[in-house]
């Protein structure tokens, strides 16, 4: 796919995640730190669909404008290492072709967490903030699982011949 049903495609998935992002900030969780991660559908079916550049690119407009209209500039750091790190390592999984799309996914919930971990360390100046990593390790792990196989669902949808 090239050109502008590619850029209108890419669009539409980066609007689709930034919703995704909004309705999960309505949904209550029992650990604090721990969500879904719901707009990272949208980047396992990009990242399989397209590449790492094209899911990493619509990952970064998705945190940059989620954070400009939802949050701050702390939550935009954390998303940023985050996406980053979980991208990278999505991305070297999903090549090396050992993995499903749900391990794929299960290591970048794992990835992302300690994306996070490593900001607030830094940011907070301290160690012991990743004494809660293997808490967020068993979310993530969780959270990855779901949205490797919500992921893979839509990648297959998107792979069907129109039947029209």
């Amino acid at each position: 796919m090239k050109g502008t049903k590619k850029i209108v495609l890419l669009g539409m998935c980066c609007a689709a995640a930034m919703i995704l992002s909004y309705v999960e900030s309505f949904v209550p969780f029992g650990v604090p730190g721990l969500k879904v991660g719901l707009p990272n559908v949208v980047t396992v079916f990009l990242l399989y669909r397209f590449g790492w550049r094209e899911a990493g690119a619509v990952s970064v407009v998705r945190c940059v404008l989620t954070s400009l209209l939802f949050g701050s500039v702390m939550s935009l750091a954390y998303s940023l290492a985050g996406g980053a790190l979980s991208i990278a390592v999505m991305s070297l999984l999903k090549r090396c072709r050992l993995f499903s799309a749900v391990g794929v996914s299960v290591a970048g919930g794992i990835s992302h967490n300690a994306g996070q971990i490593a900001v607030a360390v830094a940011v907070m100046n301290t160690r012991e903030i990743a004494y809660y990593m293997p808490v967020l390790a068993v979310g993530g792990t969780l959270a990855g699982i779901v949205i490797g196989i919500c992921g893979a669902l839509v990648l297959h949808r998107f792979q069907r011949p129109d039947t029209k």
